[in-house]
């Protein structure tokens, strides 16, 4: 009786254990962007504006933040 008892703790525990997992939240890994032929690359000077903006070249306005639904950050067009 002692084994089932210590068993069914186990297997508890063990379920307890993984559904608290899976909820975890992991961030997307966005490849590093690389400057087009003959441009310096110039690192942001603030943080994203918000999910889903990446850091890209403009060709006539430099580098700045760029979504693909919003467009530029700070009204570029």
């Amino acid at each position: 009786m002692k084994f089932s008892t210590w068993g069914t703790v186990a297997i508890a525990g063990a379920t307890l254990a993984a559904a608290s997992l899976t909820g975890c939240i992991v961030a997307p890994v966005r490849p590093a962007y690389v400057a087009p032929a003959g441009v310096v690359y110039v690192a942001p000077a603030y943080v994203s504006p918000g999910p889903g903006y990446v850091w890209a070249y403009h060709a006539n306005f430099g580098w700045g933040w760029y979504h693909p639904h919003r467009g530029w950050h700070r009204g570029w067009r």
